[in-house]
């Protein structure tokens, strides 16, 4: 392979962190470490995702200042929060605006930084701290304050526009569809913003599951009442939208491609089940409310955690193993079927006498197996005769093996599974490397098949040397063993050629009289050898 695949394969790949020279002055060396956006592996995507998290954080705070429970005790916790977010606010401000003589969009201006003052992003920014500065300097009623604080959600906006302009941009020419496609599945053409949206979505279903939980505790439930309600709405509506999205658009992907069929086939898939199930609860108590009392459904919105799978592929990873390993869990599952009978049974013929209440029966006794074979022991039940306690003893230690098998199994099936993908993944980058180059879609696969089997980048690299290394090795047929050589004709011939080449260069660079003394003492080299020696070296 060539040094320019190889800077291909490194700048797709290698997540190191930019090479950014220490030579260079002061603003334009921290502008390129933190605001330049046309630089790989630099800090600027680090800084709007904290700074994105700390808005965030800032919504939830103006939240729970909303509930005088909670705000009064902690108000000092509150009003230190704030200044610390108006701080790093402040910090980002007048970091851009010192560095806007280095932005590209500013520094052609007269005047950089007057031009970044009156830039929509820069009134955003300014908004989001000048009513605590106002506070301070004039008095300000403290509901109108927490409203203006409001304006802090808009510097989200700093993230979105990029990562819509660059959405945009990859789409252009594209039918609608194809870019609802590129937004909820992943493909080349969804870029940043198509992270993002993963993102909130990752960020309901926790915030959704998270109130659920709290829900059932009654004092946080009389505190959030309305809170709950509306957070649901929300998360149903956005939920139910990207359901019919994937429904509508799934036609774009190739095993859905039918118009009626394809999207038929895409709501029976699992992940399409479980998104229909996180909306579910909400319509059906909306709408049959009056004819069933469906409260109790409220709990199935847990089911909403669900959906996190599809981030995920460790869970298509244990179905798949599961599958593979399913004989053998099923006989391991009847042997545990086996002996918990057996345990049940002797349990109920032991104690039965001793304790008539607690071993009543064998199935009352099949819950005291369990839990004894499990090694769990709650203490409940518990056998009082020596017999019992001997065949209590006994059936544990059994238990411990017994019951460890499942578990040993999958995981060492995991394992094996994880590293069969990886060969495949290793056998995908040989191919890749035909050509001698990765391009941005094959790094685009590496990149989502290193994620999916938790490889970081140190490993990758790895893979990719080996795979680099065997496609060197196939080119280059002489360092293989004979055997191997002499099993595949093209290898034959190409290592003949080789070695013929060999034998020439030789004879140009030995001392051809000192040569043939050399074959002729002792008869080193017979008569034929020497004869094809000559002949070599005349063609």
């Amino acid at each position: 392979m060539n040094n320019s695949s190889k800077i291909t394969i490194e700048k797709s790949i290698n997540k190191k962190r930019a090479d950014i020279s220490s030579d260079l002055p002061l603003r334009k060396w921290l502008y390129s470490w933190l605001l330049d956006p046309t630089i790989e592996n630099n800090y600027q995507k680090d800084v709007d995702y904290w700074i994105s998290t700390l808005i965030i954080l800032n919504l939830f705070i103006l939240l729970f200042e909303h509930v005088p429970v909670i705000y009064e005790p902690y108000k000092h916790l509150f009003h230190l929060f704030d200044m610390v977010s108006v701080f790093v606010f402040t910090l980002e401000y007048f970091t851009r605006l010192y560095l806007a003589a280095e932005d590209r969009e500013f520094k052609q201006s007269k005047s950089p930084r007057l031009k970044y003052v009156i830039s929509p992003f820069a009134i955003i920014d300014l908004l989001s701290i000048a009513p605590f500065y106002l506070h301070a300097i004039i008095s300000i009623d403290l509901r109108m304050l927490r409203s203006l604080r409001l304006l802090r959600i808009l510097k989200l906006f700093r993230v979105l526009v990029p990562a819509y302009k660059e959405f945009s941009l990859a789409n252009r020419g594209r039918t609608f569809r194809q870019k609802i496609h590129a937004l909820v599945f992943p493909s080349m053409y969804g870029g940043q913003l198509q992270s993002l949206f993963d993102y909130l979505i990752v960020f309901l279903v926790t915030v959704s599951v998270v109130a659920v939980i709290l829900e059932s505790v009654q004092a946080i439930h009389y505190l959030f009442n309305i809170h709950f309600i509306v957070l649901n709405t929300v998360a149903v509506a956005i939920f139910t939208t990207e359901y019919c999205m994937r429904i509508y658009s799934c036609v774009e992907e190739p095993e859905f491609e039918r118009p009626i069929l394809g999207r038929f086939q895409q709501a029976k898939t699992g992940s399409s089940i479980i998104d229909l199930l996180a909306i579910l609860p909400f319509f059906l108590e909306v709408f049959l409310h009056h004819l069933f009392d469906l409260r109790f459904i409220r709990v199935f919105r847990l089911l909403r955690l669900l959906k996190l799978t599809r981030y995920t592929n460790a869970t298509s990873t244990l179905t798949i193993v599961v599958g593979r390993e399913w004989p053998v869990l099923v006989t391991s599952a009847f042997i545990m079927m086996l002996l918990v009978i057996l345990t049940a049974s002797l349990g109920y013929l032991f104690e039965h006498e001793a304790q008539p209440d607690k071993f009543e029966n064998i199935p009352q006794s099949i819950y005291w197996a369990v839990i004894t074979l499990g090694s769990v022991g709650y203490g409940d039940i518990s056998p009082i005769t020596p017999l019992g306690r001997i065949m209590t003893i006994i059936l544990a230690l059994l238990g411990i093996g017994i019951f460890a098998i499942p578990a040993a199994l999958l995981s060492s099936a995991f394992t094996d599974q994880l590293r069969i993908d990886r060969e495949a993944l290793k056998n995908e980058l040989y191919d890749m490397l035909a050509d001698g180059v990765i391009s941005a879609e094959e790094a685009d696969i590496i990149n989502r098949e290193a994620k999916r089997l938790h490889l970081n980048e140190d490993e990758v690299q790895r893979l990719i040397e080996k795979a680099r290394y065997d496609r060197e090795l196939k080119d280059d047929v002489s360092g293989l063993p004979l055997h191997k050589i002499a099993a595949t004709s093209e290898h034959a011939v190409e290592h003949f050629k080789t070695l013929m080449s060999q034998v020439k260069q030789l004879g140009i660079m030995t001392n051809k009289e000192n040569f043939e003394i050399a074959a002729l003492k002792n008869a080193r080299l017979s008569s034929q050898e020497l004869e094809l020696w000559h002949l070599i070296n005349k063609m």
